[in-house]
């Protein structure tokens, strides 16, 4: 049996004493009207004759956070899903019964109140009490709130507990979805349609990811989740959906770091008829756009330093990066056993699938990606590492792809997309060839799509946003378990 502490038996008694007063400890429907913060910024310029003249009525409810507990007259703190105000209560106002009733309350319950907007002697806005409602019973004491917090793996893991305590974690669950909502009105405004594709597929495909396993009984198939959402929505642009887009959750088999958790949200979208310059501008579009309405400027502070998010992001090929960098020209004409040595000369590990542009784009992760600060279009990519992207006419080693990258973290990806049957079939047998050579995030042959596209699909460019991380940008978070609200956590022991 379950031992409890000496708080948490106090707490019980009390839960009791409620019963045998005929008060529910958990409580019932009330009728909130008004908010925290609604009531500040509402009354803050009222002087104190005017708010006892007008006796502005308010009902609020919340969770006591403090309480200051005197003769016949006490105050308390209460914070709901804005924040936190004052409230004064007292046996004159309340009544005997009432004003006891408020007495035996911990810190922790949760409480409504029905009053009037006061201010104190010190100018902070106050609700007067007139109708005190005990409403929830906490069994639990809170956490101490310098000392009871320190252990960062259990704010995770009682997320509810962190939400109620750090008013940073509040603020953030509150902002990722204003940030999905700038997305979807950006691309709505614009004609795109939100659609759902399947999380369960028979086919890994999409990008280059170990995906996690599952069985389905009825038909004894193994099945993966999604590591990707694009070949179901470049499916819907062969049908004639000509933008759609997706936010969904993927899946992916995967190290855990600051960046990463294996279940992690994507936004995808793919506009037929574009291409990747016409991506670029949507990427930027998207985020600028979110960048100002969250937080009311282009102005970003991460990680110690300023960039801003303004329309206008740089945009520079992967070779030429490299070559202002290492000083190589990967655009010349070069073998693979030349490619292989130049790895080697510069410390890079080549591993057996690597063909000419595996080791292009090792250079790259290397010796550039971390050194990018300013939001920069990474374009030009290896077509090795780019299966599903179309070649560039110019040079066919490399695609019309990029990602974005910000203070050297990648925030989206996107090509101008392959719509050749022949090409797409060439690549996917290339693909597992890749496999059968070690490469557990190659994708699978996928005959259906390349059906599909043998029906023909429209030119088109397609663009990936990954949402934890553009939240954590805008919201100056150093984790993604921060920014998502129950992160993969591993078993206590």
């Amino acid at each position: 049996m379950r031992e409890f502490s000496e708080q948490e038996l106090v707490r019980r008694e009390k839960l009791n004493k409620l019963k045998e007063l005929g008060i529910d400890p958990f409580g019932h429907k009330y009728n909130v009207t008004d908010f925290s913060l609604n009531i500040k910024e509402k009354y803050q310029d009222y002087d104190h004759e005017q708010l006892e003249e007008e006796k502005n009525e308010v009902v609020v409810a919340g969770r006591i956070m403090f309480i200051r507990k005197m003769g016949k007259a006490s105050f308390m703190s209460i914070k709901d899903k804005l924040g936190n105000i004052q409230i004064y209560i007292s046996i004159n106002d309340v009544g005997e019964e009432s004003y006891n009733l408020f007495k035996s309350a911990d810190i922790g319950d949760i409480v409504g109140i029905k009053g009037y907007v006061m201010k104190t002697g010190t100018g902070e806005i106050t609700i007067k009490c007139l109708e005190y409602t005990h409403l929830v019973k906490a069994l639990r004491p809170l956490p101490e709130k310098y000392h009871g917090l320190n252990d960062v793996e259990e704010r995770f893991r009682r997320r509810y507990v962190d939400l109620i305590m750090n008013d940073e974690a509040r603020k953030i669950a509150f902002a990722r979805p204003k940030i999905i909502r700038s997305i979807q009105h950006y691309l709505d405004n614009l004609g795109y349609t939100e659609v759902e594709t399947p999380i369960l597929g028979t086919i890994l495909g999409g990008a280059a990811a170990r995906p996690f396993i599952t069985h389905h009984n009825t038909q004894d198939i193994d099945m993966y989740l999604r590591i990707a959402l694009e070949l179901n929505l470049k499916r819907l642009l062969v049908g004639g959906m000509d933008a759609v887009y997706e936010i969904g959750r993927t899946f992916r088999n995967e190290g855990m770091d600051k960046r990463h958790n294996p279940e992690f949200t994507m936004m995808e979208v793919y506009k037929a008829y574009s291409d990747l310059e016409g991506m670029m501008d949507l990427t930027e579009g998207i985020i600028s756009t979110c960048a100002k309405e969250l937080n009311g400027s282009y102005e970003v502070e991460y990680l110690g330093q300023t960039i801003s998010l303004a329309p206008g992001f740089k945009r520079a090929h992967m070779c030429d990066l490299i070559k202002e960098k290492c000083g190589i020209d990967f655009f010349q004409d070069m073998r693979l056993e030349d490619a292989k040595k130049l790895a080697k000369e510069h410390g890079i590990e080549v591993e057996e699938h690597f063909g000419y542009g595996h080791i292009v784009n090792a250079f790259f992760e290397k010796y550039v990606e971390e050194t990018i600060t300013e939001p920069t279009f990474v374009f030009g990519h290896p077509i090795e590492i780019s299966p599903l992207a179309k070649k560039d006419p110019k040079d066919p080693r490399f695609t019309q792809r990029f990602e974005l990258f910000i203070l050297g973290s990648e925030y989206a990806n996107a090509f101008t997309e392959l719509n050749d049957p022949i090409d797409q079939y060439e690549r996917f047998e290339a693909q597992l060839k890749e496999k059968e050579l070690g490469n557990d995030e190659a994708n699978d042959m996928d005959i259906d799509y390349v059906e599909a596209l043998e029906y023909g699909m429209p030119p088109a460019g397609g663009m990936g946003i990954g949402i934890d991380r553009l939240v954590m940008l805008l919201t100056k978070a150093e984790t993604i378990r921060e920014v998502i609200l129950f992160p993969t956590m591993k078993p206590r022991d």
